[in-house]
């Protein structure tokens, strides 16, 4: 199931600094963004072998995650929060605010044929 994990921030006078390194549970194969959404939806998949993590950068978003068995939502709205999302996990992200920018990091590189479109029962 898809769970939070807090990365490691510095904060000082100067503003704040957040460490992606030795945390995420994968090696990272691929890199993207989403970013100037409407009211739109995004998402509405899991994927066959493609773990990723979800960090807003910018902006917050809602993630409604469903493996299966249990359901849940998440709300990023902070760079410092990272969603781990398990291939099982069948995700739509939805609320994005007009600023906001979504990268996801994820462990396998693009393969059309890894996607799971049909949501469970």
């Amino acid at each position: 199931m898809a769970g939070i994990l807090d990365l490691k921030t510095f904060t000082d006078d100067r503003g704040n600094l957040t460490v992606i390194e030795k945390c995420i549970p994968f090696d990272i194969k691929r890199i993207f963004y989403i970013y100037g959404v409407d009211d739109s939806v995004r998402g509405g998949h899991r994927h066959k072998q493609t773990v990723q993590a979800a960090i807003c950068i910018k902006g917050a978003c809602a993630i409604h995650n469903n493996n299966g068995m249990d359901t849940a939502e998440f709300i990023l709205d902070s760079p410092s929060k990272c969603l781990i999302l398990e291939a099982e996990d069948w995700h739509k992200m939805y609320d994005f605010t007009p600023d906001a920018i979504l990268m996801v990091l994820a462990s396998t590189n693009y393969d059309a044929d890894d996607y799971i479109f049909e949501p469970y029962a």
